[in-house]
């Protein structure tokens, strides 16, 4: 049987992979977590990733987007250099690797969906980052996919679906941004959109064909329309107002337009994406009980 290490499993995506596995017996899985691995230390990477792993799956990254502005060093740290670590050794041992980057690696002046052979021009610290850490993969273990998503959330950890619930419970009137354009990410979908890129390799369907893919669901919204969305569908009825990106300045600046284009991923590994809004409800439904 084929065995898969899960870098940084409590995470968003980490935790729908854990949550995932109940349904797999084509593979053994092994997770890590901070305390068990510090993807900053070569040596501890270098250890871990010794034993005969088939595919090795990457959740780990300093996501503080604002924090990362003045904590460059540790950001470069997790995002960039670990990457090499993680590539070099899993290079030793043949193993293939999935790692999940970020629609912050682009500029956000696009008026249509970013491919993936689209320049890159990353505006934040944390978005430089991430690039590094593709480039660094790719250049020390060329059998490594990327996988870009956006705007990732789940019923795991804390993430803007959870908080406009809490603020829409708190507060009577709400601001939120109207003029960034990207498209929600339920992680439970790219968990299983993971999975099977692994199956299909294993069973021989569809051949792991390295490179950068982009994945988020379907369809395109704003935060604004996405809190609307959230807040309709568990029965808040909080005043949302829509407000410009200059009204709420933030130490790293978001990409203005961030949807991905998803043809490249759906064509190599034959899959439909759900609609965002389907998604979101799915969620909920899970949240509720």
């Amino acid at each position: 049987m084929k065995k898969v290490l899960v870098i940084g499993s409590e995470g968003q995506l980490g935790q729908e992979l854990k949550s995932l596995i109940p349904t797999v017996d084509w593979a053994t899985f092994t997770f890590t977590t901070l305390d068990t691995l510090d993807v900053t230390s070569k040596e501890q990477v270098d250890a871990m990733i010794s034993e005969n792993y088939d595919f090795i799956i990457n959740c780990t990254a300093y996501t503080a987007v604002d924090k990362a502005e003045d904590d460059q060093e540790l950001a470069n740290k997790v995002n960039a250099d670990a990457l090499t670590s993680i590539g070099q050794a899993a290079k030793a041992i043949k193993a293939k690797v999935i790692h999940v980057s970020t629609d912050y690696v682009f500029d956000g002046k696009n008026h249509r969906p970013y491919i993936e052979s689209d320049a890159t021009n990353p505006q934040s610290v944390y978005g430089k980052s991430k690039l590094l850490g593709e480039e660094n993969l790719i250049n020390s273990n060329p059998n490594s996919i990327v996988i870009r998503t956006s705007w990732l959330y789940s019923t795991y950890g804390n993430n803007f679906v959870k908080t406009m619930i809490r603020l829409g419970h708190e507060r009577d009137e709400l601001n939120v941004i109207f003029d960034q354009i990207g498209t929600p990410t339920y992680a439970y979908d790219l968990a299983k959109v993971i999975l099977h890129i692994i199956q299909s390799d294993i069973a021989s369907k569809i051949q792991f064909t390295p490179g950068v893919y982009h994945y988020s669901n379907e369809g395109v919204a704003s935060w604004y329309d996405f809190t609307l969305a959230i807040h309709k569908e568990k029965g808040i009825s909080c005043n949302v107002k829509p407000i410009e990106t200059k009204d709420y300045p933030t130490p790293a600046p978001r990409p203005q337009y961030s949807v991905l284009n998803k043809a490249k991923i759906k064509e190599t590994y034959q899959m439909e994406i759900p609609y965002w809004l389907d998604s979101l409800k799915q969620c909920l439904k899970k949240l509720n009980n």
